[in-house]
Order: structure tokens, then sequence, then C-alpha cells
């Protein structure tokens, strides 16, 4: 079954935002925005036991960071900083595959990538399957945002939200061995058919990531992501409606076949037609003449 296409948001003139969105791409903001954080090193200060980090950027950095969809702005009376609210994820993203900024602690102490891992590993125990799915979309440059409202882990956009509607809830299953005991996501048909049933009602294709491992890796440093796989799979409703056999296009062979027999059934009604007709006039003459040789 064909997969729906993105729905594009409409502009004032009423046409939609496509020719917008191609025009920059989302590859080339993501470039611009390496470009800019990697000469100021903006530095993200951990949010305290809910996760994530508070990242403090100038005002042309927030214009950026706003366009490649990344965290959420926090409002603030002062114009010489502007704050964004980063998940985990986004956080790890930036420091480290875009290495384009500096974490800190509460405390002001920098942390280094292993301790930032180990951090976010202890809050969450699936973060290194969570971070490599949003990775792998990102890197893919599709812009990746929370799916909590829609039941899911992720929502996938193909451009930023204000131009067109996420067309993918995202569902992250972790297949490694390590995990095996802890997850139980996706594993009989009702849940599956749960997460269809959400994903279909907010008009989204249901995604799901599963993680394993080409070896029994451990996930006790960022150097596992490497052996990680991501398996893509979506899953959509089946609706006879759209799969009947009447609304396939017929082959030549079978087209000819269908259009021999429709003749030979119009000639067979044609033939049955006449010989009704004559039928009938020869019952009609033969009462006509016993009538006279009553008479």
């Amino acid at each position: 079954m064909d997969l729906p296409g993105p729905r594009w948001k409409k502009g004032k003139d009423g046409k939609d935002l496509a020719a917008l969105a191609a025009a920059h791409p989302m590859s080339a903001i993501v470039a611009e925005l390496i470009a800019s954080f990697t000469s100021s090193t903006p530095v993200a200060v951990l949010s305290g036991p809910g996760g994530g980090a508070v990242l403090g950027v100038e005002p042309e950095q927030a214009v950026i960071l706003n366009r490649a969809s990344i965290g959420y702005a926090i409002e603030n009376a002062t114009t010489q900083k502007h704050w964004f609210q980063l998940s985990p994820e986004e956080v790890f993203y930036l420091c480290h595959s875009l290495n384009c900024i500096r974490v800190e602690s509460q405390d002001k102490k920098r942390m280094c990538e292993g301790e930032l891992w180990d951090h976010f590993r202890s809050i969450s125990e699936s973060f290194p399957e969570m971070y490599k799915a949003y990775s792998h979309l990102r890197l893919k440059n599709w812009v990746v945002r929370s799916g909590l409202q829609y039941g899911a882990d992720f929502v996938a956009y193909r451009h930023h939200p204000a131009l067109v509607h996420s067309e993918f809830a995202v569902v992250v299953v972790p297949e490694v061995a390590e995990s095996s005991n802890r997850c139980r996501r996706l594993k009989v048909w009702s849940d599956h058919l749960c997460a269809l049933r959400a994903s279909g009602s907010v008009a989204k294709t249901l995604l799901v990531l599963a993680i394993s491992s080409v070896s029994n890796c451990e996930l006790s440093s960022p150097d596992c992501l490497e052996q990680l796989v991501v398996h893509e799979r979506t899953i959509t409703r089946w609706i006879p409606q759209q799969c009947r056999e009447q609304r396939c296009e017929p082959s030549r062979d079978h087209a000819n076949v269908s259009r021999e027999e429709q003749v030979v059934k119009n000639k067979s009604v044609a033939f049955n037609y006449w010989g009704v007709v004559v039928g009938f006039t020869v019952l009609s003459s033969l009462l006509v003449y016993r009538l006279k040789f009553r008479q």
C-alpha cells in the first residue's frame, strides 16, 4: 500500500509551502548552525533530574536554532541571551554528532561525552536506543520532535513544523540482547493495533525503529553507537475499499479476454431479444388464425 505524501501547510496566498522548503533544505540549515556554533561554542547547562539541558545563544544563533527546529525557546526578559530547553537526545546530538556546543553540570563543571552519556543513561535506561533512533533520522535530514502527545517516542517532519505536518509517529523498540529483559514494547498484536490506531487518528504513519546490534555490545559508552543498527518498519492499516480487485488496473491480456467476453455477451443478449420478438409474433399469428377459424 502506498504511503501518504507530505501534507504541506498553506501560506497567505493559499499555496503550499513546499517551494519554500525546497529553497532552504534542512541540510543547509544544519550546516549553517554548525558554522555559527563552532565559532563561539555555546554552553548548555544540565537542567536537573528531569533530563535535558538549557542552552544560551546569541540572537542570530537563536534564529538558526529555530530554523533547524532544535529545542524549545524559553521566554525571558533579557535580549542579550536567548535560552532553549533541549531534550537529552538534542543535547547529545549537538555535543556528539555536530560537536558544536559544550555541556556543563549544574555546578559549572564541564562534562565530557562519556560523563554526559552516563548521566543520561542514569536518567533513562533506554537512552542509547532513543538517541540512536533520533540521530538516525536527523542524519537523514528529518526534523525530529517529541511524540509524547501522539502516544509515540518521536514524530518526524519532512521540514520545519511551521511548513509541513509531521508524517510519521515513531516508536523505538530495542532488540539488543542486553535490553531483552527490560523492553516489552510491541510484543503482542494488541500493542501494534493500539499504536496503529493512535497514529492513524492523527493522520500519521506508524514508523517502528527496531534497534539491534551486530554483536553483544555493551551500552556503557558512546562507542556502542557504531555497533547499533536501525531497522525501519512502517506499519499501515489494510483498508479493503482501497484493495478490491475491481479497483486494480487489469493487465492487457485480461483486458482483451474481458472485451471478448463482453462482445459474446452482447451478441447473446441480442439473439435472445430477437428470439423473443419472433416467438411473440408467431404466437400472435396463431391466436388470430384460431379466432378466425372458430368464426
